[in-house]
Parts: structure tokens; C-alpha cells; sequence
């Protein structure tokens, strides 16, 4: 096999697991609960793969003879968030969580801060990203103060207006206090938040970015740049690894945005791993807790998967999983501690295989390596041997 095709959707939980208790998370189940609140969940091409065949699935149909192999992963790294979840499915477990800020950042970070940017900041308390903006938008474009806030991840989030602050100087400021969240105080991502609008009707826009830390291991990426293949990363994924490992990537408006990108970087018939992240499931509607919306970014990719498996060649191999869960329909707008699906398909691989409960996340990377015949020393099971 000389190409794989990862694609994330971010957030895509498929039951709590069970050390949920420890994260709050008892009862969550991002497809399950999404499924009963909107009375049924209709997926018939991820079902086709075996989404619905998974152990423990509910909510999608079953079917009789799958064309994938299916099952899922637990995390055995120490958080639920984003980077831990990408990190760990490439070859890098967190045995120490990353630093969170439930009553926001100590005056030593923001007094720190605030010198360094020559501005004073406002907000500085875990929030949602929408209600923020309705709550301190207004205060933002009158002072010109950039607006801080955090959640329950590992994160330290500007938001700002771009007409009062560019982008230029957002991302500067980004990165100013990616340099200054390490060690002790560090935290996976600084994320720029940027809006547009006016008074009652401000919004964010796509000009999202996320500035996270290096790896602290080697990753799946390295060593499939190592072997002089490509890593096409579409969305979010450069900004997750930062840049380590990466040949070449493209940032992405939306969803669809992100699926239009990973065909094309396919019908490039480069060798390689095209590693893709799709984040509306999680940003739009997962920390918003509305499952209707989510619901239908689930059926908006479902309609597109028979043209990406289209555009596939005879060896290339598809890997769709996620990073963690985040249920809309429970009473927390963040990450949810859940199992994530798995699914595998090639048009010379098995077909209708459970590969069961997979111990790590790292497993996926183990696979993708495996696949490429690329030695490596990730941690993991390759479950390669059952594909083939």
C-alpha cells in the first residue's frame, strides 16, 4: 500500500468509557444520544462500512455484510481534548494532563501578557466562544481590548473583532502567548477567535487558528516524512502537530470545505498519508449542545463518503475515526471521555471484519505505518493483518 487516507471527525464519540466518572462524562454518547434526540439517525453509507455494527453502537442501523472493517478505540492518554486525541491515534500518550484553568488564568499569565502586548485584555473566565462575544463584543470594539477566555481544555483563546484588531496582529499576539504557556503553565493550544459584525449580530469567522506545541514523541507524521512520502494535512492538522512532520497542508472554511480538499489532494496521486480534520461537528455544534445541527453535518458528510471512496485508488486504504467525543445533548458544552469509532476501507481489503475494542488510539498510527511498510517504534497494535 503506498497511500492512506485518515479522516478525523472531530469530536464523533461513540459511547462513554469507563473511566468516564472521572471526567464527568457518565452517560455520554455522542451518536447514541444524538440519535434518540432527534428520532433517528440515518447514515446509510457510514452504516454500509459498519458504523452501526461496532460494538456497543446506538442509534445507527446495523447492517447484514458491511464492506469495512469496524470497531473502536479507547484513549489511554490523561485528557479529552484535541491534541491529546490526535497526539495519541499518532503515536504520542499523555501521561499527564495538560494544564487547564477552570476559574481562568492567574494574574501572573495576564499581567504578563498584557506588558508583552502593550493592551489590556477583558473577559479572562471559561466561557462559550459565542456567548462571549454577545457578552463582551461591544466592551472589545470600544476599548480595542482583546478578549480572553478558556474552557474545560487545555486552551487559551483571543478573540477579536477584525476590523478593530487584524489578523496579523491577533496571530502576533498568538504567539506571543504560545511562547510564554510553557512549562510549568503550559497548555496544548492557543487558538486566535476572530469575528466580524456589529453590536447583536457579531460572528466568527473562518479565520481560525490554532497555535499548539510540538509533540513530546515522535509521531506517525515524522516517520512517514522520514521515508520521503508526503503528509497532506487538511484543516486543523498543522496547526495540531505544529507544522512537525508535515509536507504540505491547507486550511479549510467548513466541513464540506474539508472533504472538496481531501479529494483533491487524492486525485493528485501523491504517496503518502492524507491526515484530514473536519471540525464542525465539535465547533459548530458539539460545545454549542445542539444536536439537530450536529445531526445534519453527520448526514452532510454521509452524503459525500461514496465520492471520496470513489476518488480512491485500487491500494489506498480509508480510515475514518475521531479524537473524542463531545455530546450535545448533555448538560456540558465540552468534550465528552468516549470511545472512538474506526472504520477501514479498501478496495482490496476484507470486508465485514470487527476488529473489536482497541486498547489505544495509537493503533490507528501503528496501522498507517504498518500499511505503508514504514519500521517505526510507535507505541500500539498494528491491526493491519486483519485488513489484508
Amino acid at each position: 500500500m503506498k497511500r492512506v487516507v485518515l479522516i478525523v471527525l472531530d469530536s464523533v464519540g461513540i459511547g462513554e468509557m469507563p473511566d468516564a466518572d472521572l471526567y464527568n462524562d457518565v452517560g455520554s454518547n455522542t451518536i447514541g444520544n444524538i440519535s434518540k434526540k432527534v428520532g433517528g439517525l440515518k447514515l446509510p453509507n457510514l452504516e454500509k462500512l459498519g458504523l452501526g455494527n461496532i460494538d456497543g453502537a446506538e442509534g445507527i442501523n446495523k447492517t447484514t455484510n458491511p464492506t469495512g472493517v469496524f470497531g473502536k478505540c479507547a484513549e489511554i492518554s490523561k485528557g479529552k481534548d484535541t491534541v491529546t486525541g490526535h497526539w495519541e491515534m499518532s503515536g504520542v500518550i499523555l501521561e499527564k494532563p495538560l494544564n487547564t484553568y477552570p476559574n481562568g488564568f492567574p494574574s501572573s499569565i495576564i499581567n504578563e501578557f498584557e506588558e508583552k502586548i502593550g493592551k489590556k485584555i477583558i473577559g479572562n473566565k471559561v466561557a462559550s466562544g459565542t456567548e462571549i462575544i454577545k457578552e463582551l463584543g461591544d466592551e472589545h470594539v470600544k476599548t480595542g481590548c482583546p478578549i480572553i477566555y478558556t474552557s474545560a481544555d487545555s486552551v487559551f483563546q483571543i478573540a477579536a473583532h477584525e476590523d478593530i484588531i487584524t489578523l496579523d496582529e491577533l496571530y502576533k499576539m498568538c504567539r506571543i502567548a504560545r511562547e510564554m504557556l510553557v512549562g510549568e503553565r503550559t497548555v496544548g493550544r492557543i487558538i486566535a477567535r476572530p469575528f466580524i459584525g456589529e453590536s447583536g449580530n457579531y460572528t466568527r469567522t473562518s479565520n481560525r487558528r490554532d497555535f499548539a506545541l510540538d509533540p513530546f514523541g515522535k509521531t506517525m507524521l515524522e516517520y512517514v516524512k522520514e521515508a520521503a512520502l508526503n503528509v497532506m494535512a487538511v484543516g486543523k492538522i498543522e496547526d495540531i502537530f505544529n507544522g512537525k512532520g508535515v509536507t504540505e497542508a491547507v486550511h479549510i472554511k467548513n466541513n464540506m470545505d474539508g472533504v472538496d480538499r481531501t479529494i483533491e489532494y487524492i486525485k493528485q496521486q501523491k504517496e503518502g498519508l492524507i491526515f484530514t480534520n473536519l471540525v464542525d461537528f465539535d465547533m459548530l455544534f458539539g460545545h454549542r449542545n445542539d444536536p439537530a445541527g450536529y445531526a445534519n453535518a453527520l448526514i452532510e458528510f454521509d452524503k459525500r463518503l461514496p465520492e471520496i471512496i470513489s476518488s480512491l485508488n485500487e491500494d489506498d486504504i480509508l480510515i475514518i475515526t475521531a479524537d473524542h467525543g463531545c455530546d450535545p445533548t448533555t448538560e456540558s458544552t465540552d468534550h465528552s471521555r468516549e470511545y472512538i469509532p474506526l472504520l477501514v476501507y479498501g478496495k482490496k481489503l476484507k470486508a465485514n471484519v470487527n476488529i473489536g475494542v482497541r486498547d489505544c488510539f495509537c493503533d490507528i498510527g501503528k496501522t498507517v505505518l504498518n500499511a505503508l511498510d514504514i519500521k517505526n517504534e510507535l507505541p500500539g497494535t498494528s491491526f493491519y493483518d486483519k485488513l489484508i
